[in-house]
């Protein structure tokens, strides 16, 4: 019996060893099935992790208020779309996404300045010290933003003075929100922007500065113009995120301040002591997503080919 029972297991290990190795052949043979699979894969974990999201918050913004709470399926209960009015009533909405577009807008505007700037030096020029400046950027980049609250809140309550000299106060201003994200979001502009602008030619700076055109000019007439994708993908990167951030934008504009509240301040508004509205908070979380959406849309290209440009060395 014993020997009639050790074929059967090398028969055993010969067909599974068969299997997986007719599968891999197969896969070399035809990379398309396995690149289907892999598409398929990532395409349901797509659906479930960012579409389905989306989709329930759609249908919980077409609820009925009154009848959230009993529990949404995969329709609405009780369709009802007055709630995209509603969220405009009960709070200003409108006021605090014209906020998170503003501190949005002055963001990226002074990071892609400043970014270009320093994108140029690391990209273009040599001089001692490039590598440990550009590793010190990054490295700053890791730090939490939390850390930095407590004495950026401090000097811009005029609580701290150099050289005898204080600083404007800049709590509950816009600028008290711009500067601060700004350092956060520089280093990864920085990053995309030197690899972009070091891999324009330097026989098209040279061309332009025969013609009498200064580093500046060229920078902005020669090396912005060709790197476009970089820049587009660097500054809607930062838009995004900027219009997204809830933390500086709600700590530095003040609790009970209205002025200057960011939009999520605004989406969390709908919560009193004694309710919840669900189904306002999905209405304007929806509303709130729509410019974003917009823009990614009609940039699409440039930021496909802005993330793939910029890792090829030509």
């Amino acid at each position: 019996m014993s020997q009639s029972t050790q074929p059967e297991t090398d028969s055993t290990d010969t067909d599974t060893g068969g299997l997986f190795t007719n599968w891999v052949d197969s896969a070399i043979a035809n990379p398309k099935k396995v690149y289907r699979a892999m598409f398929a894969t990532v395409a349901i974990f797509f659906l479930f992790t960012t579409l389905f999201p989306l989709y329930w918050l759609t249908m919980i913004a077409f609820s009925d208020g009154s009848r959230v709470s009993e529990g949404v399926g995969l329709l609405p209960t009780g369709f009802d779309p007055s709630s995209f009015i509603e969220i405009f009533q009960q709070v200003p909405f409108h006021l605090y996404m014209f906020n998170s577009l503003v501190f949005a807008t002055l963001t990226t505007i002074f990071v892609l300045l400043i970014a270009s700037l320093a994108g140029y030096a690391f990209g273009r020029l040599q001089f001692r010290g490039k590598r440990p400046m550009m590793l010190a950027v990054l490295v700053i980049s890791f730090f939490p933003p939390a850390a930095f609250f407590i004495p950026l809140f401090q000097l811009f309550n005029q609580q701290i003075s150099f050289l005898g000299i204080t600083p404007p106060e800049l709590y509950s201003t816009p600028g008290g929100v711009v500067i601060p994200l700004s350092a956060v979001f520089l280093p990864l502009a920085i990053f995309i922007l030197t690899t972009f602008y070091g891999q324009i030619p330097d026989g098209l700076e040279d061309a332009a500065r025969i013609e009498g055109t200064t580093r500046l000019g060229a920078l902005f007439r020669v090396i912005v113009p060709l790197s476009a994708p970089g820049v587009a993908t660097a500054g809607i990167l930062t838009f995004i995120a900027v219009y997204n951030e809830f933390f500086f934008s709600f700590l530095m504009t003040g609790a009970a301040a209205q002025d200057w509240a960011p939009i999520v301040d605004g989406i969390i508004s709908y919560r009193s002591q004694f309710q919840v509205r669900y189904d306002l908070m999905a209405a304007a979380s929806i509303v709130a997503v729509l410019p974003v959406a917009t823009l990614v849309v009609i940039a699409q290209e440039k930021i496909v080919s802005g993330l793939t440009s910029g890792a090829l060395k030509e």
